[in-house]
């Protein structure tokens, strides 16, 4: 993290600190992307609330490296701050922030993942434990299905459909799809657009419609809104970064961060339908309509068959008593 002396005497008069804060934040989406709009707006407002004293710079489209690499950094200072999806590598526990179905609607989302839910602070326990400060959960949406073919039996989870679809190396990912008919091939994010478009794969688990349209916008015929998991990014900023500001500012930048973490609450819900919108009306794709009877037998199949592997992947005891917090 990059310092600039400003003098002693007019530091003092408006925040009592010496130095000014020159940060990094990295996202992992392109660059004009809703997330990359809101946290310049963000980044504004701290520079703004703090009198210049923190200047944070967004670096889109992991241009930090990708985000597990970039969790790693911060958490030995190496990157400043990061707003992305909790990367499982360093501590199998966070898992429990992707636990395919455990929320079914928006409501039962935020009281989840939102101030005071549970997964929330879970979630900053096992941050802390790796050096880094979580400022803000940041939802994105219910996770969905995109292929690049059409769909079979979308509806039934009970039947394969022969379709190969990518997932990301984190094991609930994996099981989920292979309960709910699919063929999963975990394959890197940098790697994925290429492998649909090459054919080895035909679909994409792990993302929602944000995402598809965000960056598989070209190979996506048809989308399946099956609520796989509820997708939560999280702010957070190394301990070191945040240690070096003053008091003043520490509190400044929390309070803001709650803040925007509270104004995303308001837009997420609209935000998933108006991108579900996009893939359909602007991509031509074919957007599943499927029933709550559908998406309940997906969740009751899931539930039974991929919770009891991920539970023994993250510590059964732990996890489970976790999940006895989630209201049914």
């Amino acid at each position: 993290m990059k310092r600039t002396i400003l003098g002693l005497a007019a530091m003092a008069l408006v925040s009592g600190s010496v130095l000014a804060a020159d940060l990094k934040m990295s996202h992992v989406r392109p660059q004009g992307a809703t997330i990359d709009n809101e946290l310049r707006a963000f980044a504004a407002e701290v520079k703004k609330e703090t009198g210049g004293n923190i200047n944070i710079e967004i670096f889109p489209a992991s241009a930090l490296g990708d985000y597990t690499t970039v969790q790693e950094r911060i958490s030995v200072g190496a990157v400043d701050m990061a707003t992305q999806p909790a990367a499982t590598g360093a501590d199998r526990k966070m898992q429990i922030s992707s636990f395919p179905y455990l929320a079914s609607n928006w409501a039962q989302a935020k009281a989840l993942y939102g101030p005071d839910g549970v997964i929330s602070e879970v979630m900053a326990e096992l941050y802390a434990k790796q050096g880094i400060k979580m400022l803000a959960a940041y939802p994105v949406y219910f996770g969905g299905i995109s292929l690049n073919t059409e769909a079979v039996n979308p509806g039934d989870p009970s039947k394969s459909n022969g379709i190969k679809v990518r997932v990301p190396g984190i094991k609930s990912f994996q099981l989920t799809g292979q309960a709910l008919g699919y063929i999963p091939s975990p394959i890197p994010f940098s790697e994925a657009f290429t492998a649909i478009q090459t054919g080895v794969v035909d679909g994409v688990i792990g993302s929602g419609a944000e995402g598809y349209y965000a960056s598989f916008r070209d190979v996506t015929k048809t989308y399946v809104p099956a609520n796989t998991h509820f997708e939560v990014w999280y702010m957070i900023i190394s301990d070191e970064a945040f240690n070096e500001l003053s008091a003043k500012d520490q509190q400044t930048l929390v309070n803001l961060a709650k803040k925007f973490e509270a104004q995303r609450w308001v837009v997420a819900e609209q935000d998933q339908a108006k991108n579900e919108q996009r893939l359909a009306k602007e991509l031509g794709a074919t957007v599943v309509e499927l029933t709550p009877e559908q998406r309940n037998a997906m969740a009751a199949k899931v539930r039974a068959e991929v919770w009891p592997e991920v539970l023994k992947d993250i510590g059964p005891e732990w996890g489970q008593a976790i999940l006895d917090k989630v209201p049914n």
